[in-house]
C-alpha cells in the first residue's frame, strides 16, 4: 500500500501592503506542503475569504487599515474559527507578542524577513501539526512544543556589524533603482570595499540580488537591488 499524502497547509495572506502580500505569497508557495489560499489586504476581507474557504493558517499582519491584527484574531476566534496564526509585523512589543500567544499565535516573524527566515518557520509549523496521536511521556510532549521553536539566529560573518548592516539595508530599500558599492558607501559614509562586502552578504542571505551595469569604459560595476519584502 503507498503511504497517503497528506495535503497542503492552506495559507491565508493577509497584509495591507499589495507589494509585501504578493511577496509573502509567493514565498508560501515556494515552501513544500503549502498552498495560498488567497490573499487579502484588511481584516474585513479576511473574514470574508474564511466564511468561503476552508483556511489552516494565517499569516497575519497586525497593522491593518480596519484594526489591529490581535483584534481580528480575537473576532475569529469569537466566531468558532480555529486556523493558526503566524504573525507578520514590526511590532517589537513584548506585551503585545504575550498577548498573542495568548490567542493561538504560533509564530511571530519581525519584518524585513528573507524567504529562508520564513521556510524556517513554516517547515517548524507543518512538523508541530504532523505531531498526532497520544505522547508516550514529556519527552516526546517536549520534542512537540520544540518544532515550532525557531534557533538562535546565525552570527553575521567576521567584521560585520547589526548597526552597519541596517544602515546599508535601509540606504538599499530607499534606492528605487538600486546601488552600486560606491554610490552605498557614499551614503552609508563607509569605504566602497566595506559597503561591497555588506551588499554581498544581503545577496547571499537572499534579501538583494545584484547585476552587471554596462555603458562605461571598462569592466561594468555591480548594482544591487533590495528584493526582500
Amino acid at each position: 500500500m503507498c503511504p497517503v499524502t497528506p495535503p497542503d497547509i492552506r495559507v491565508l495572506v493577509v497584509e495591507d501592503d499589495p507589494v509585501a502580500a504578493d511577496a509573502h505569497a509567493l514565498y508560501v508557495g515556494r515552501v513544500p506542503g503549502f498552498t495560498v489560499s488567497g490573499t487579502v489586504h484588511s481584516g474585513g476581507d479576511a473574514r470574508r475569504h474564511l466564511e468561503a474557504h476552508t483556511v489552516d493558517l494565517l499569516l497575519l499582519d497586525l497593522y491593518l487599515p480596519d484594526g489591529h491584527g490581535l483584534q481580528l484574531v480575537r473576532m475569529l476566534r469569537a466566531a468558532g474559527h480555529t486556523a493558526d496564526i503566524i504573525a507578520v509585523t514590526s511590532a517589537r512589543d513584548l506585551a503585545m507578542v504575550r498577548e498573542g500567544v495568548s490567542l493561538g499565535v504560533v509564530q511571530y516573524v519581525l519584518k524585513p524577513f528573507t524567504f529562508a527566515t520564513l521556510r524556517d518557520r513554516l517547515t517548524r509549523y507543518a512538523e508541530f501539526r504532523a505531531t498526532t496521536g497520544e505522547a508516550s511521556g514529556q519527552d516526546e510532549v517536549d520534542r512537540a512544543i520544540a518544532a515550532l521553536r525557531a534557533p538562535r539566529p546565525a552570527a553575521l560573518p567576521k567584521g560585520l556589524t547589526t548597526a552597519t548592516l541596517r544602515a546599508v539595508t535601509d540606504a538599499l530599500r530607499a534606492a528605487g533603482s538600486g546601488l552600486t558599492a560606491t554610490e552605498a558607501a557614499a551614503d552609508v559614509g563607509i569605504s566602497r570595499i566595506t559597503a561591497r562586502r555588506y551588499l554581498e552578504h544581503l545577496v547571499e542571505s537572499g534579501r538583494a540580488a545584484r547585476a552587471p551595469q554596462y555603458g562605461q569604459v571598462g569592466r561594468p560595476e555591480l548594482r544591487y537591488r533590495w528584493s526582500g519584502p
